[in-house]
């Protein structure tokens, strides 16, 4: 078995972290034991491009036990953790390409490893698996059926794909689904991200001006957490709907030339270029702290923060010093990265219960309806999203209402009145 992981001999730590996070996926636990009943993904290969936490080695083992050939890479440089990349390849049989700080050729290198096995169904974590396919390795192409995307980015860029007319297979986007955005992106985002902060930092939120830019589902999840925590939180925006909402929401709003001037902490979640670029580092107090936990590291303008700098220097994990030449520092935490998986361990076990079990059954869905599909980008079915839902609140001891029969006629009715 071909494999590319730092240490073997972490894999006991890294089963162990395993199975710590399996008592937290009640829902994937149900379709792993469904899928290994029926072998419903016999004969399949899959090849996923994403975060190698204990979370997705769940979601590895689960497509595994289902019968599929599974092979893994990183999609992040710094959101590998070693161990369970170990013990994923030891305990589990599953090839992973994945060593946490690898350099970019690396990153692709074992990118093109997870291609070469010529997979059926990709699984990606902003794009990257399928940008190369369509870039670079067209021969990869035969046999793909179709493919999962896990996040807004990836999405973004799949539907620029489709409207370019260079998509070359369905792809189901995951992230859509409201069993996964809602929250995933808002709970799990918002806590590890607080997180990875916290343990880079070691500072005290609560008095401090925190600025968020990006009021969609992840940054509403990163400004109420950092609300909890008793810190003054300031919204940047571009959207205006998305700045009357969090301007009801009670947090203040305003443009990010201002925001730079008064904030003590900054956090990206926007999925765009350049939010953070010179003439706010300029704008900055002495000692202001800098984060994304956007899925790419281009919402901070790092380059240009290297040239106005005189020097750089590590001063803890986690966290540069950048000293600008007009004499004030700048502090980058997880070298513009996610934080939340550069400096913490990524989502709780139990959000990502709802995203996986979306990941999981929309590769069942593929394996059956892939080749009728369109190249195009498609929402996860309904019925898979309502699915997920009532697991999870079957799992949480919660019973909900059905509707009466008269209930149903009066909902599909247009005759009742007034």
């Amino acid at each position: 078995m071909l494999y590319d992981v730092k240490d073997l001999s972490l894999s006991e730590k890294g089963r162990m972290r395993i199975e710590w996070a399996q008592r937290e996926m009640p829902v994937l636990s149900l379709i792993k034991d469904e899928f290994k009943k029926k072998n419903t993904l016999k004969g399949y290969k899959i090849g996923a491009c994403l975060h190698v936490t204990t979370e997705t080695a769940n979601l590895m083992i689960t497509l595994k036990e289902g019968g599929a050939e599974v092979f893994l890479c990183a999609s992040n440089p710094l959101s590998t953790q070693d161990d369970v990349a170990a013990s994923l390849v030891k305990d589990f049989g599953i090839p992973v390409f994945a060593i946490r700080g690898e350099d970019r050729d690396t990153y692709y290198d074992h990118l093109n490893k997870v291609l070469d096995s010529k997979v059926n169904i990709t699984m990606d974590d902003g794009g990257d698996l399928v940008s190369t396919i369509m870039k670079e390795r067209s021969d990869a192409l035969k046999g793909i059926i179709g493919g999962t995307e896990e996040t807004t980015t990836g999405v973004i860029r799949f539907k620029s794909m489709e409207r370019e007319g260079v998509l070359k297979y369905p792809i189901i986007a995951v992230n859509d689904a409201m069993t996964k955005h809602f929250f995933d992106n808002r709970y799990g985002t918002g806590q590890s991200t607080l997180d990875g902060i916290i343990r880079a930092t070691n500072i005290l939120l609560s008095g401090k001006n925190f600025v968020v830019s990006g009021y969609g589902w992840c940054g509403k999840g990163v400004a109420m957490r950092a609300r909890g925590l008793g810190a003054k939180v300031i919204i940047t925006e571009t959207d205006a709907i998305k700045a009357i909402e969090a301007t009801m929401d009670g947090f203040q709003v305003m443009k990010m030339d201002e925001a730079s001037k008064i904030g003590d902490i900054f956090v990206t979640v926007t999925g765009n270029i350049n939010v953070i670029r010179e003439e706010h580092f300029k704008n900055m107090k002495d000692g202001a702290i800098v984060a994304n936990s956007g899925h790419f590291n281009v919402e901070i303008d790092i380059n240009t923060l290297e040239k106005i700098s005189s020097g750089k220097r590590t001063v803890r994990d986690s966290v540069e010093e950048y000293k600008l030449k007009q004499g004030k520092k700048i502090y980058l935490l997880g070298e513009g990265r996610l934080i939340n998986l550069a400096a913490a361990e990524g989502h709780p076990a139990s959000v990502m219960d709802m995203s996986f079990a979306n990941q999981a059954l929309s590769a069942e869905y593929l394996s059956k309806e892939g080749k009728n599909l369109k190249n195009k980008v498609y929402s996860v079915p309904e019925s898979i999203d309502r699915r997920i839902a009532t697991l999870k609140l079957k799992s949480m001891g919660i019973s909900i209402d059905s509707l009466t029969k008269e209930q149903e006629e009066y909902l599909t009715s247009w005759e009742a009145g007034t």
